[in-house]
């Protein structure tokens, strides 16, 4: 399977601009051969704590976007393409007071899957503004199981552990800020190495409405923990082909899973 991150500028507080933005870069993904394209936290507005401006409903536009996107691109290429992002969401049903950082994984056929972030960032405050979500989420996306969790979930290493048994390919949608940016390459290749899984980290680039830069740093790394793509600073896209056979093959080699305590 193929898998691309849209490594991409945020229109802060502007989705219409943004989704504008990315949506040839979404078309560039799935020319490329992209099955599982991926863009980044809050992807439309901006990783930010005014709720009042940037929540949506549940089938609010920044979803109906990826919505869209994903059954056209389907449609255009003749395959099925998944497109993933995080949409800040307010859903009566999980939390009626706080909403939800929710990544969103749509395929031809609508929404396949939901995954609400298990780490609010804290030193930001988003703990305060968003809830916490309370189940992992993997799935199996031609034939690869893919475990998808939201940027500050990639600081806990149980989060990967916990699922590591079931997942061939993690991903990790983010506004990592580039002020901590070795935080962000060395964490993403520990995951890879300790879990001996694929692990594609998508970041955004640029500046956003709190002042804080973003170099990107998106990148697809290997279950030995080698870059296989990497990219920084710019808009562009980073991809490359997963097997899940490899993951077999790593695993049975070095039996390091074998070891630990379930």
């Amino acid at each position: 399977m193929r898998v691309v991150g849209v490594q991409h500028r945020i229109e802060w507080h502007d989705p219409d601009a943004t989704m504008a933005r990315v949506q040839p870069q979404i078309g560039y993904a799935v020319a490329a051969g992209g099955d599982l394209v991926c863009l980044t936290e809050m992807f439309s507005t901006g990783f930010s704590m005014d709720t009042d401006t940037v929540v949506e409903s549940v089938d609010g536009p920044s979803s109906a976007f990826l919505g869209r996107e994903a059954a056209a691109a389907s449609e255009r290429s003749g395959r099925a393409i998944h497109l993933a992002a995080s949409v800040p969401i307010l859903d009566p049903e999980v939390n009626p007071d706080l909403p939800v950082n929710r990544l969103m994984l749509y395929g031809p056929e609508g929404l396949v899957a939901k995954y609400d972030k298990l780490h609010p960032f804290s030193l930001s405050g988003e703990d305060k503004h968003y809830a916490a979500g309370t189940d992992p989420l993997t799935v199996s996306i031609n034939g690869t199981r893919v475990s998808f969790l939201v940027c500050f979930d990639l600081r806990f290493a149980y989060s990967f552990w916990d699922l590591a048994f079931e997942t061939d390919l993690f991903v990790v949608v983010a506004n990592w800020p580039a002020r901590r940016r070795l935080h962000w390459q060395t964490l993403l290749r520990a995951r890879a190495i300790e879990n001996l899984a694929y692990v594609l980290g998508v970041n955004r680039v640029g500046d956003d409405g709190n002042g804080f830069g973003h170099a990107g740093d998106t990148m697809l790394i290997s279950p030995a923990g080698e870059t296989l793509a990497s990219a920084a600073e710019i808009e562009t896209l980073v991809m490359g082909d997963v097997d899940p056979g490899q993951v077999t093959a790593v695993r049975e080699r070095f039996g390091f899973l074998d070891d630990r305590t379930r």
